[in-house]
């Protein structure tokens, strides 16, 4: 899964929308894209826009625990199909997951990390059960005093490696990247997600549809990778394990089996985006 799209709660018919934009996941907002006043209008009209059969995977992004909002929108949720997710915004520990699972048994927990408290702890997070961890960078930027934009990138590499990290350590997918605010800035937008790429993210969350074939194109594997990819597991095919961890070609060279892990990990997310 390479693309989530967020979009607001409150209006059905861009749900429907993105519903058929070819985004892998749609996030249906009930937090910052919501206006205070339209919070209920939202909730309400999550049972119309997610009643019927859907057609990619469904979050619904509800507001923080302890906000006036949170108890009603858990409960809207709850009332939906047990396939649609819960997008859970500002994790500071694992006790804010499992408040959720409680009240929302069964189903899928995707913890968003916003704060400092929130990635120091994000091992126990992503050990606390849920499905995924994400970075919500704008709240993070605020808070280490980083700019917005390309400006600000360069404060975040280590934030974003320590969540690549610990879903991994944690027996977790790979995360997608945090979204990108500036929507007419495809070039900033291409360059972040490569740079997201190198550190070990999978996709990346958007805000309109317009940045989903930027997203996809900059995280599909390349013909190169998938080419290297399939050398690597061809050539290991016939050759011996030395007994210590790597395998031993005819030409006297060897790999890594971690080599191997990662080439058949480049074939099935090809495959997946075939």
């Amino acid at each position: 899964m390479l693309t989530s799209l967020y979009v607001p709660g409150d209006r059905p018919d861009r749900v429907a929308k993105a519903l058929a934009s070819g985004a892998d996941c749609v996030i249906v907002d009930l937090e910052d894209a919501v206006a205070p006043s339209h919070k209920q209008l939202a909730r309400e009209s999550l049972a119309e826009a997610l009643g019927g059969e859907l057609p990619v995977p469904v979050q619904v992004r509800v507001n923080a625990r302890g906000s006036n909002w949170h108890e009603d929108d858990l409960a809207a949720l709850g009332a939906l199909t047990p396939g649609i997710g819960v997008r859970l915004p500002k994790v500071n520990s694992p006790d804010d997951v499992a408040a959720v699972q409680d009240a929302l048994s069964g189903r899928d927990v995707h913890a968003l990390i916003e704060t400092a408290i929130g990635v120091e702890r994000a091992f126990e997070i992503a050990g606390s059960g849920v499905a995924s961890v994400t970075l919500g960078e704008a709240d993070l930027r605020a808070e280490l005093g980083l700019a917005a934009g390309e400006a600000g990138e360069p404060g975040l590499a280590w934030v974003r490696s320590r969540l690549v990290v610990a879903a991994a350590a944690a027996g977790l997918p790979a995360p997608q990247m945090s979204v990108w605010a500036d929507v007419k800035d495809m070039d900033g937008l291409a360059r972040s997600c490569a740079a997201g790429k190198a550190l070990g993210f999978v996709g990346r969350s958007a805000i309109h549809p317009a940045q989903l074939p930027v997203i996809r194109d900059a995280f599909r594997p390349t013909e190169a990778e998938i080419a290297r990819a399939r050398e690597i597991i061809d050539r290991v095919g016939s050759a011996e394990t030395d007994g210590a961890g790597t395998v031993v070609l005819d030409d006297g060279s060897f790999l890594d089996v971690a080599m191997v892990r990662g080439a058949r990990l480049v074939q099935a997310r090809a495959c997946r985006d075939e």
